[in-house]
């Protein structure tokens, strides 16, 4: 086959060649026929190959590179596309359509800001043009502009008002702000503009689904069904419709189809698991967990209901095991508390099914303290069961960040986490990694903290947990002793963070902020236990929107983005301490990675290279922002990046570059 290709391309540039010797004027003509040709047919390596020769020989065509750059952009060479649109545009500066094409391109690079430079120019010079309004309010949607982007599908639908598309974006934002009425009027008119894409029905259907329509919603479903049978948002979320109405026998056979489709989907298998458990087929229902559990390795509530479906089939001991590893992954979770007390009871364990039981009432009086708070209200009801579907919008979380664009899969590089203040026992591979950078103010904190494990890490600690919670007990037995100094609520709050206490330590470390107010490594660890705090819940509040936009001009623009949960304490945090300390590398490099982790990044970035400035040895600033070059489309770059870190010692460099230049280079 392979062959077979290259004979092609070579045919067809000996054909392109032969036919240039008759007449230029001619011949350019035929190029941008033939180039044009190609790309109708989908074949845009020919068209990159036709359309090279052309610039070749004249090389102020600035149509040739803007027909190229959507040829590359068709390839998913966003960098190159982006080169080529720019080219056309420095030739032919009052070129609208490289304007509205290389705005969609950065947009799909997530430069959301250069986009809508871009979509203004385009705009400016062609305000009649429809097109640029549409791509600008999908870049907008992308963005959460949603009154921006409103206003761009207002002015799109006065030109064009048979394009479905336009009335299920501008749903979309009306749903994201709130007003359901004026959603649901756009879902009706994008579905009477095309009755045959499935897409309308289905969100539809979701709104139907939400607010527990359920006969319209399963219509809705099953008319997008009959028009794509492959088509797995609408047979997800109608199985969510037959669970949901007392009909799991029905809501099997969607899951099934879903799980023939995609046989990796671990929120399929999760679902299925459901409701295999509620007629009765346990082992089926285990297998599923299993295969949730293989996919999905640190999400809460597979434990926990696995843990649940073991204590009915009478298997004790492996539902301790696994609420001991949903506990684990979420201290906080008083649900777990309480079931785990019950069956330790039921192993004749009664000393530990009182300590739970006292510990769940503990944490469920601190949960309706904050019911105000919504970041624990998923909490407050502790006697909630999790064991109801989940839609086709709800994601699976699993590795610590994993919910965030950075981490969109378990397959990829994972980047590197947070830097904090620590307890470590000595061990000069992990003292040689972190004190590359030396701070002669952080020393001077660590000595005023008089705690020799103290150290500045990315790394997990490696002090057992048993011992942690020892040093824990030690230090709350000293402050009921004296009055608790900001050292000693500090420390405090560095065990209570490493046993996973989130909550308590974020109060402890507030104490310690409250009383010295100035210091910036208080600030540091504050965030970094915030964002951890964040991560936990997000594995089980983990349902996200998703966007897809399948006719933009540029030949299907797509953004299946997740839910990025709100790290904003945590980066106020952050900015307090660059304030107090505005040389301290660390600081910028956990400020990207929460930028990163909230899919700003264009920001990461920039605070990345914040850190490689103030520490050019900085191998771990390097490898992420290769990691994020590499997200925004900049392979070269971010391998670049990568091949530096690895000089500079991170191991997992190397591994990284071999995942993303594999396959890469054409020989």
């Amino acid at each position: 086959m392979r062959l077979r290709a290259i004979r092609k391309t070579v045919i067809t540039l000996a054909v392109l060649f032969a036919a240039w010797s008759a007449s230029t004027q001619y011949n350019k003509e035929y190029f941008f026929y033939m180039g044009r040709r190609f790309m109708m047919e989908d074949n845009y390596q020919d068209a990159i190959n036709t359309l090279n020769v052309l610039l070749r020989f004249d090389d102020d065509a600035y149509e040739g590179y803007f027909l190229r750059g959507i040829a590359k952009y068709n390839l998913d060479d966003l960098l190159g596309a982006d080169a080529d649109f720019s080219v056309a545009i420095e030739k032919n500066p009052v070129f609208t359509n490289a304007y509205t094409y290389r705005a969609i391109t950065r947009s799909r690079l997530g430069n959301y800001d250069d986009a809508l430079k871009d979509f203004h120019e385009a705009i400016e010079l062609r305000p009649d043009l429809p097109g640029p309004y549409y791509s600008r309010g999908v870049t907008r949607l992308l963005n959460q502009q949603f009154e921006e982007a409103i206003s761009d599908f207002d002015m799109f639908i006065r030109q064009e008002k048979k394009v479905a598309d336009a009335y299920i974006n501008r749903g979309m934002c009306y749903l994201y702000l709130k007003d359901t009425l004026k959603a649901y009027e756009d879902f009706e008119t994008g579905i009477r503009t095309n009755r045959e894409d499935p897409n309308g029905y289905n969100r539809r259907g979701t709104l139907y689904m939400q607010q527990k329509r359920f006969a319209e919603a399963e219509q809705d479903f099953d008319t997008a069904i009959k028009y794509d049978s492959a088509y797995i948002p609408a047979l997800f979320n109608r199985a969510v419709v037959y669970s949901d109405t007392q009909r799991p026998m029905l809501a099997l056979q969607d899951l099934n189809s879903v799980i023939a489709l995609d046989s990796t989907n671990s929120l399929a298998y999760f679902n299925r698991a459901i409701v295999r458990s509620q007629i009765g087929d346990y082992n089926n229902a285990l297998q599923d967990y299993d295969r949730v559990v293989e996919y999905s390795p640190n999400n809460v509530l597979v434990y926990y209901n696995r843990a649940n479906l073991y204590s009915q089939v009478g298997e004790i001991e492996a539902a301790v095991e696994d609420y001991t590893k949903a506990i684990s992954l979420y201290p906080d979770f008083a649900n777990a508390y309480l079931n785990r007390s019950y069956m330790k009871f039921l192993l004749n364990d009664p000393a530990g099914a009182r300590d739970d039981k006292q510990t769940a009432e503990k944490k469920i009086a601190e949960y309706r303290s904050r019911l105000s708070d919504s970041t624990y209200s998923i909490y407050a009801d502790t006697t909630q069961k999790f064991d109801k579907l989940l839609s086709f919008d709800a994601k699976m979380a699993g590795d610590a960040f994993e919910t965030t664009a950075m981490n969109t899969t378990d397959a990829g590089p994972k980047i590197i986490p947070l830097f904090k203040f620590t307890l470590m026992y000595p061990d000069s591979a992990i003292v040689a990694r972190d004190e590359l950078y030396y701070a002669q103010r952080a020393e001077d904190f660590k000595q005023k903290v008089g705690n020799p494990l103290l150290v500045i890490s990315r790394d997990e600690s490696n002090i057992a947990a048993d011992s942690l919670v020892a040093m824990d007990r030690a230090l709350l037995d000293s402050m009921r002793i004296q009055e608790p100094s900001w050292v000693l609520l500090f420390q405090r709050g560095v065990t209570q963070s490493l046993i996973k206490q989130y909550t308590n330590a974020v109060n402890t470390l507030s104490s310690a902020i409250a009383a010295n107010p100035s210091n910036p490594f208080l600030y540091i660890n504050r965030s970094t236990t915030r964002a951890e705090m964040i991560d936990f819940i997000s594995s089980i509040d983990n349902s996200y929107q998703r966007i897809s936009i399948d006719s933009d001009p540029a030949n299907r623009l797509r953004n299946s983005g997740s839910r990025t949960y709100d790290y904003n304490d945590a980066i106020e945090d952050i900015n307090k301490a660059i304030k107090l300390y505005p040389t301290f590398a660390y600081s910028y490099y956990n400020r990207a990675n929460l930028h990163a982790i909230s899919g700003h990044l264009p920001e990461a970035y920039d605070d990345y290279s914040k850190a490689i400035e103030l520490n050019p040895d900085f191998g771990e600033a390097y490898y992420n922002r290769g990691l994020v070059q590499i997200f925004m489309k900049d392979t070269r770059k971010g391998c670049l990046d990568l091949s530096k870190a690895g000089e500079l010692g991170i191991e997992n460099a190397y591994e990284a570059l071999k995942y993303y230049t594999a396959g890469t280079i054409d020989q």
